[in-house]
């Protein structure tokens, strides 16, 4: 039962590929009589001869990949593509840091919970990147007893 002319004719009249070509097994005796493009032809006419349809490459675990990722999932070092500073730009890493601490020391200046020239120290240590994060100013201020009372 060897068709392969048969089928490269009829991918050639179908414009696809032979992988493609789909041929009714009840009726091989047919195809294997037909020899020219013209009696091809005539078998893809009858229905004898068909194309498969296309297949596409499926969504499904791309999705539920998806699905995972927006729960936080997903999101270790073999999955990640750039620099950190690529996914995080140092310059709003330090915007958000710079913030928060700003904040912070001027809500005490509000409370009155530090000295003016104490604010203004801290201030200046903290656009000067000599703290780590807020808690860093809460531990530098209690080791060095800049605070009237107890901090939040």
């Amino acid at each position: 039962m060897n068709l392969t002319s048969q089928k490269r004719i009829a991918a050639d009249i179908l414009k696809i590929g032979k992988t493609r070509v789909w041929i009714d097994e009840t009726k091989v005796s047919e195809v294997k009589e037909a020899v020219t493009k013209h009696d091809i032809r005539s078998l893809i006419k009858d229905g004898v001869i068909k194309a498969k349809p296309q297949t596409g490459i499926s969504r499904f675990r791309a999705r539920a990949r998806l699905v995972q990722r927006r729960k936080g999932r997903q999101t270790q070092t073999g999955s990640r593509k750039g620099k950190r500073t690529a996914r995080l730009p140092s310059k709003v890493e330090w915007m958000f840091k710079i913030r928060k601490q700003r904040n912070f020391l001027k809500e005490l200046k509000e409370k009155k919970l530090i000295e003016p020239v104490t604010y203004r120290n801290l201030y200046l240590k903290s656009k000067g990147n000599f703290f780590r994060s807020k808690a860093h100013i809460k531990l530098y201020m209690t080791e060095h007893k800049l605070i009237n009372k107890n901090v939040k």
